[in-house]
């Protein structure tokens, strides 16, 4: 339903028991799964908890890898071999889809230029044109995702939680390809924003009585549909698609994460819309489907999403000042789960052998 509808599915983890098991070529197959995202979490827990990885980090470690290498590497053989099993995907639609992202370090998000180096250094060793790196759309990393269009690096805009900040990284990602376009390179560069949507119904919780829980988050999730729509139509667009570029795509990414009212199910049936991905989980892709249901579409012009908006608002509800809360909490929370993804690998080169653990 949803690909009739325009929309690409994405599994919101990898692991390398998912790519040995053949599920994820059976999600692929089976689930019309069409791309996938790094998530640091899940990651972690798959080193902590199995074994998987035991194998390659013991024959790392005798190539007296630091922990931080040894992180880049095993991510970047999962990611790469992701790829190529979405590589007929990428093929097929011309690069619209069939991609996998990758995650510069959070550490470095208040650094543009170490961002873009290490946005770089990634691409070039998984030397695959379907993988995306992912930047965060924050105020410094803005300027690293023009600079890392404009090199030709396919960038994935993460924490992104309202329009204005959708906009904004839609803004740099075309003054990227516009600056491809003056100097003469092709502007054929792949993007996608991600815009996550969990954290405003949690915030929204019991403001607006007799309000179902979700209907914040589908009215943000509308008024971004509503400008991305707005954007990919305008003539600065539509010069820069003449000229050869592809659109960037929009994600719906943790569409369900701190609403425990809305399942993962509602949110695949209100979030389906052309030109856009949305990354769900393993338990939602593998959750029975309700067929004799029919996707109602986002609408491209907001449908009722102002007048939504305006009842919260009355309510005290700042969706601006929140949208920013969210960005910066937002990042905390992944620099919290990088260094525990990073002393969980530390942890487990120390029970597999090496007494010296470099970091």
């Amino acid at each position: 339903m949803l690909h009739d509808a325009g929309q690409g599915l994405w599994l919101d983890n990898i692991t390398r028991d998912l790519l040995e098991s053949g599920k994820l070529g059976r999600y692929i197959d089976e689930f019309s799964v069409t791309g996938l995202s790094f998530e640091p979490t899940i990651f972690s827990q798959a080193i902590k908890n199995g074994t998987a990885y035991d194998v390659a980090i013991r024959q790392k470690l005798t190539e007296g890898k630091s922990t931080e290498e040894l992180l880049l590497e095993l991510t970047v053989e999962d990611l790469t071999r992701a790829a190529d099993l979405f590589w007929p995907i990428y093929n097929k639609t011309n690069g619209a889809d069939g991609w996998v992202s990758l995650e510069v370090s959070p550490r470095l998000a208040c650094d543009s230029v170490k961002t873009l180096a290490a946005a770089k250094d990634l691409h070039a060793r998984a030397g695959r044109p379907n993988l995306f790196i992912k930047i965060p759309g924050t105020v410094e990393g803005l300027p690293a995702v023009e600079e890392a269009i404009f090199a030709g690096v396919p960038v994935n805009v993460t924490l992104l939680f309202s329009p204005e900040q959708y906009f904004a990284a839609a803004d740099a990602f075309l003054r990227g390809i516009e600056r491809r376009i003056a100097a003469g390179l092709t502007p054929d560069v792949g993007s996608v924003t991600s815009v996550s949507l969990g954290r405003w119904d949690a915030a929204a919780v019991g403001k607006v009585p007799g309000t179902p829980s979700n209907q914040l988050g589908i009215a943000i999730a509308r008024r971004t549909y509503k400008v991305c729509r707005t954007l990919l139509g305008s003539p600065r667009w539509q010069r820069d698609l003449d000229a050869g570029a592809r659109p960037q795509r929009l994600l719906w990414a943790n569409s369900g994460a701190g609403d425990s009212h809305a399942s993962g199910a509602l949110s695949i049936r209100t979030l389906a819309a052309p030109f856009t991905l949305h990354a769900i989980s393993e338990g939602t892709l593998r959750a029975p489907a309700d067929h004799s249901e029919t996707l109602a579409l986002l609408p491209p012009d907001g449908g009722d999403c102002e007048e939504v908006l305006a009842k919260f608002a009355k309510a005290g509800i700042d969706i601006y000042a929140l949208a920013a809360r969210f960005q910066i909490e937002g990042l905390a929370s992944l620099v919290k789960s990088w260094n525990e993804l990073i002393e969980t690998i530390a942890s487990k080169r120390l029970r597999l052998g090496e007494g010296q653990i470099g970091v």
